[in-house]
């Protein structure tokens, strides 16, 4: 029992969800010697989706693992780690991969991209979540969470002076915080009211997932010439086999030879207002039935079996009017939820808790749960819902012409690597002086949840596409000239970092080497504009003589 003040407490902290971001959470506070209950209605090993991480994904766990004290958290920052510490059962992510699919055709062989960042250290995975949440949840006991599992909330008090959570048998306990991170059924969000309506994103996709053995790698259904395949096999990376309105995800676990994982995740989505549900039909039968459209997707399938049952969803878009309150806090998927497309869950969810587990540690130390220290984590989670439903809802749009799709998936390329050195220079900053005022800093942003959150030529460019994707989608504009011109804006920012292809709309396959690498560290040394130098630090500083050493190349750790 914690006592605060004339008030006694069954724990210091209840978290409602016990997956990936529930977990790490707990773990923190309790390595803290915070006294948390972790409760969750269904019991580990349990399915999920969210596979597929992104280098700032890493990074983010990296980040959480120093700044807390978490080295089991480093596992997850590499395949090696995950191999050797959690098991054999993800697999690698070299890349992010893109098609363009037409109805009854194969796919043009200059209508495709591939996207690898430059990385000194770390290669990102398509982590089995099965495994690595249970990883996590082991990992949030080990350091002396509580759980229960299995545990349904049937009731909730949110009260001036504590919160408390009960089942349906009268089983209650009592906490000075509550954190939702359960998802879309959040207790709180019900209890409160809190979603938005269904006006409040632009975005719409539904979505039909499950696992599948069989699957043929992309490379082996192709019939394109071998100048016309990336510098990395299709199979090593997550695959977007897109369409008008929609896209097909394909992400392995067995595209490396020491998993022992035969699954692959296999998801479809689109719009639901162009592509509705119909009675009666099981979504084995719809996705079947849709992949048939596109003969090279129809032959990547062809042969799967599915594992385990489909979930079929309806639209997926939630938002929520507020995401802290007084001794709550809805955190990531419980706050709100887009579309997978760019991998941006668990980044997503790494970012959140940095932002707000220093906060509800210094709350818990000073007994003070005034929601105005917790303001920048709502405006945090709102700025990540609204910049990715402003991405994902013009890449959409995009999908139905290659012209505006390769403009517009270079304004997300455009900060993929920016903001991995914009990490660097924090975590370096960090590690030369201990102080967590360093990770505080790099809250100070004028646009909390951009990709590139700092940068107002890269916020200009993203508002351009918006703008132009926004009137392809109202009929005021032709998609092939919207692409024009965005393409001529990204050759023209000073905000695109340069040297790695990015703009050059010939440039299908952006895997940057040494040559490209020394040229986008030459142009931030010499040409980017001022508030992006920091991200390439001179490595070097001058002798005895005054002289400089030779410049590095600069690669992301």
């Amino acid at each position: 029992m914690t006592r605060s003040g004339a008030v006694e407490y069954d724990y210091d902290v209840i978290i409602l969800g016990a997956g990936s971001a529930g977990t790490v959470l707990g773990a923190i506070l309790a390595r803290q010697d915070v006294r948390v209950l972790l409760i969750d209605a269904a019991v580990h090993p349990k399915f999920a989706v969210g596979e597929s991480t992104t280098l700032y994904t890493l990074k983010g766990y990296r980040q959480l693992a120093e700044r807390y004290g978490i080295p089991e958290l480093e596992y997850l920052t590499s395949y090696e780690g995950g191999l050797h510490n959690i098991g054999p059962t993800s697999g690698v992510k070299k890349h992010f991969g893109f098609m363009l699919h037409k109805e009854g055709e194969e796919p043009d062989p200059l209508e495709v991209n591939q996207f690898s960042p430059p990385s000194k250290a770390l290669q990102t995975g398509h982590l089995f979540r099965q495994d690595t949440d249970a990883f996590l949840f082991h990992t949030a006991i080990k350091y002396g969470c509580a759980v229960r599992q299995g545990f349904r909330v049937a009731d909730l008090e949110l009260g001036e002076d504590q919160v408390a959570v009960a089942d349906a048998a009268g089983e209650r306990f009592t906490a000075r915080y509550l954190v939702d991170g359960s998802g879309f059924r959040s207790p709180v969000a019900d209890k409160l009211g809190l979603r938005e309506g269904p006006d409040a994103l632009k975005h719409h996709s539904r979505s039909l997932f499950t696992h599948m053995i069989g699957v043929k790698p992309t490379d082996d259904v192709l019939r394109m010439e071998p100048e016309d395949l990336p510098p990395i096999p299709w199979v090593q990376g997550t695959m977007h086999h897109m369409f008008e309105r929609g896209w097909i995800w394909s992400i392995p676990f067995n595209n490396e030879p020491r998993s022992k994982n035969p699954l692959v995740s296999v998801g479809l989505t689109y719009d639901e207002r162009l592509y509705p549900k119909q009675d009666g039909v099981t979504p084995e039968d719809e996705f079947r039935t849709f992949v048939k459209r596109f003969p090279a997707v129809e032959r990547i399938f062809a042969d799967a079996v599915t594992v385990r049952p489909w979930v079929s969803t309806g639209r997926l878009q939630y938002t929520s009017k507020e995401t802290v309150g007084h001794r709550w806090c809805l955190m990531s998927h419980a706050a709100g939820f887009l579309d997978p497309l760019y991998s941006r869950g668990l980044t997503n969810t790494t970012e959140i808790i940095n932002s707000f587990a220093w906060r509800l540690l210094d709350a818990l130390r000073e007994d003070d749960f005034d929601v105005e220290r917790f303001r920048y984590v709502d405006t945090l989670q709102k700025g990540l819902i609204r910049y990715n439903d402003q991405l994902v809802n013009a890449s959409f749009i995009a999908f139905s012409d290659y012209e505006l799709w390769n403009a517009v998936y270079r304004v997300w390329a455009a900060a993929e690597v920016p903001i991995n050195l914009r990490f660097d220079r924090f975590i370096e900053r960090y590690r030369k002086t201990r102080d967590d005022r360093v990770f505080r800093e790099m809250e100070d942003v004028p646009y909390p949840g951009l990709l590139l959150p700092d940068q107002p030529e890269y916020k200009a460019l993203f508002d351009r596409m918006v703008t132009l994707c926004d009137a392809v989608d109202r009929g005021e504009l032709p998609a092939a000239v919207a692409g024009r011109r965005l393409m001529a804006a990204i050759e023209n920012s000073p905000g695109i970092l340069r040297g790695i292809g990015i703009e050059d709309k010939n440039r299908r396959f952006m895997f940057p080497g040494i040559p490209e690498l020394k040229a986008m560290s030459a142009w931030l040394l010499d040409e980017a504009p001022e508030e992006m130098r920091y991200l390439a630090p001179m490595e070097s500083t001058a002798g005895a003589s005054g002289a400089s050493a030779p410049r590095e190349v600069i690669i992301p750790e």
